[in-house]
């Protein structure tokens, strides 16, 4: 098998794009999108155009035809929860679905719809790997304290999963025999249980709980967040973005970038210092809730993410945990090799492919 692979995975203000043959990667770049250019479109969807024509041009510029590509791959998007991990093949419900942001609106959404549109313009197939969406929680972990309102497995399933399989390999066992506890570390943080191949509790990293990150505000307190919602005029998408965009360390700091952070801080930055503690603190007390859900069965502890590369960060996780637990840090996110191997383990029949459904 020798097929020929293009991977699309768009970001807020960028697009992923990779040609891979199988697993081994032959041309990557990240295609940016000008803040002021998205600004004229009200919907996600609206860009679809402008960003199919780029990765279009960006065949073209490396000699490549549609006619030329075996398998498309995009970035799975907001969908309806999905109850197995994996592959899923991109199909017409599927489509609608991301079309009419039923599940949420999200540049991710775009990754399944461009990479559906030139497959069936090659007559191809397309598909999608560990969507934000998978949802493996126990029941007892969905209860959130008020009837009505019930805790989301929405996260970074694609990297998290990657990671832990991973590891697994490393250390010569399967991920289906281990009980780990895996923390994404980027502009959003999540941070779940992985027991036997299934991620049985997790934070909702877009809007819902769990850590503050770079600039999201994981939870908060109840009684002055319905106080800030409904003083000074505020908007539902006014406080939306205060949540998601402006909070954690954009909202202390005025920056999420980890590396101006870090060089605040040997500058004798103590704000900077004390607030990227906080943040360090906070993750700590997820993975020791999850730690102790397991009696401490726990088989590792991995660090992954962009701001895994940060030492600094690292170090304030270390000083918590190691005397307890090791930490294996995993740094960085290679979504786009995670998605060609999800891919070629359903060609190679390692796992099922799995079909989207109205079920």
């Amino acid at each position: 098998m020798n097929d020929l692979m293009l991977i699309i995975n768009p970001g807020s203000t960028s697009t992923k794009v990779a040609l891979y043959k199988n697993e081994r990667i032959i041309i990557e770049k990240t295609l940016r999108h000008p803040v002021d250019e998205l600004s004229k479109y009200w919907h996600i969807i609206d860009q679809k155009d402008d960003r199919k024509k780029l990765i279009e041009a960006f065949l073209e510029q490396h000699n490549y035809k549609l006619k030329d590509i075996d398998i498309f791959i995009g970035r799975g998007g907001m969908l309806k929860p999905l109850k197995q991990s994996g592959t899923y093949l991109i199909n017409t419900l599927m489509i609608a679905d991301l079309k009419a942001a039923k599940y949420g609106e999200h540049a991710s959404n775009l990754g399944a719809i461009i990479a559906f549109e030139l497959a069936q313009l090659n007559h191809k197939k397309a598909y999608i790997v560990d969507p934000v969406c998978v949802d493996e929680m126990h029941d007892v972990a969905r209860v959130s304290g008020l009837k009505g309102l019930t805790r989301q497995s929405t996260f970074h399933a694609l990297n998290q999963k990657a990671i832990a399989k991973k590891h697994a390999l490393n250390i010569g066992k399967k991920y289906e025999s281990l009980n780990l506890i895996v923390c994404h570390l980027g502009g959003g943080i999540s941070v779940g249980l992985h027991m036997k191949g299934k991620v049985v509790d997790v934070n909702n990293a877009l809007g819902g709980d769990g850590p503050f990150s770079p600039e999201r505000t994981g939870s908060l307190p109840t009684y002055p967040l319905i106080e800030l919602c409904f003083s000074n005029g505020y908007k539902e998408m006014d406080i939306k973005k205060m949540l998601v965009g402006k909070g954690g360390l954009v909202s202390y700091l005025d920056t999420s970038d980890g590396m101006e952070i870090e060089k605040r801080i040997i500058a004798g930055d103590q704000e900077a210092a004390f607030y990227f503690h906080a943040m360090a603190y906070r993750v700590v007390k997820e993975i020791g809730g999850l730690y102790f859900i397991t009696s401490g069965d726990i088989d590792g502890i991995l660090i992954t993410g962009g701001l895994a590369h940060n030492q600094t960060f690292i170090s304030y996780l270390k000083s918590y945990i190691e005397p307890i637990q090791k930490l294996y840090v995993y740094a960085g996110e290679d979504e786009m090799q995670a998605l060609a191997e999800g891919v070629m383990r359903v060609l190679n029949k390692e796992e099922e492919l799995h079909i989207y459904d109205a079920s």
